[in-house]
């Protein structure tokens, strides 16, 4: 299955070779940056958000590593600190006992005596010499000290600043990520609005139904007015018509007017 799948891939490099030539790799690089943006695409964004979460708490691990850093460094300058003000505590007897000796010598005596002993001038000189390479080697070991102490300080406050940066950071990013869930709720609102799909024939029925019963109460209000001027009015046309009193003087005054063809076209 292996050889089959491997002869089927030098196939294909070979057509793909021979069709586009020098630039099949690059046709190749294209195609796979394509299919891997057209993936990438299709990767929902709660996912993506998701994902930038997990990369925010894996940066507590390295956050408690540079605490834990800090906090050792601490401790290292603090007891350095100690060891240094003991130090230059015992420099300083030295320096006084060295002072003191040599101020004896200079009275030129030839014996001294300390604590109850007694020492040649010769004894006094050697331990003076003594305790003078002791007390420069010292001053030496204190200098290098303070310079390890001041290099130490200096690390400490570079990882001090690294771990507030850090911390600031994932802050920051945690707040950016609020805000991006924040416009993400926003987006799916709009376009929830946008997609809903609102079916207005219930609208139209109602306002067709409510444009009917306008009609057919304009229909009946016409009818009410057409009724009403013979429902509910006194009945002036149905009263007989007065017969004057002088009925037939009018007649004879209109027949009187009469021409003579008239009478005799009557006869």
């Amino acid at each position: 299955m292996f050889k089959k799948s491997l002869m089927v891939l030098s196939l294909g490099a070979l057509v793909g070779t021979f069709v586009f030539g020098r630039e099949a790799v690059s046709y190749l690089r294209a195609g796979c940056q394509n299919v891997r943006n057209a993936v990438k695409a299709e990767v929902p964004i709660e996912f993506e958000m998701e994902r930038a979460r997990t990369l925010i708490e894996q940066l507590v691990p390295d956050i408690r590593q540079c605490m834990h850093v800090v906090a050792e460094q601490q401790v290292d300058i603090e007891h350095l600190q100690t060891t240094l003000a003991q130090k230059e505590s015992d420099i300083s007897k030295q320096k006084e006992a060295i002072l003191a000796l040599r101020n004896d010598l200079g009275t030129g005596k030839s014996a001294y005596v300390y604590a109850r002993h007694s020492y040649t001038s010769s004894d006094v000189k050697r331990d003076l010499a003594t305790r003078f390479e002791r007390f420069k080697a010292a001053e030496e070991m204190l200098a290098a000290d303070r310079k390890i102490l001041a290099a130490r300080e200096m690390t400490l406050v570079a990882n001090r600043d690294k771990l507030e940066n850090m911390m600031q950071s994932k802050k920051d990013l945690e707040v950016k990520l609020e805000q991006l869930q924040a416009r993400v709720h926003t987006v799916k609102a709009a376009e929830t609005v946008s997609q809903l799909a609102i079916d207005d024939s219930n609208l139209s029925h109602a306002r067709k139904l409510i444009t009917e019963l306008n009609k057919q109460l304009d229909v009946k209000q016409k009818m009410l007015d057409v009724e009403g001027k013979f429902v509910g009015l006194i009945p002036v046309e149905s009263v007989a018509p007065s017969v004057p009193a002088d009925l037939d003087k009018q007649i004879d005054a209109y027949f009187s007017q009469s021409t003579p063809e008239d009478a005799v076209a009557i006869k």
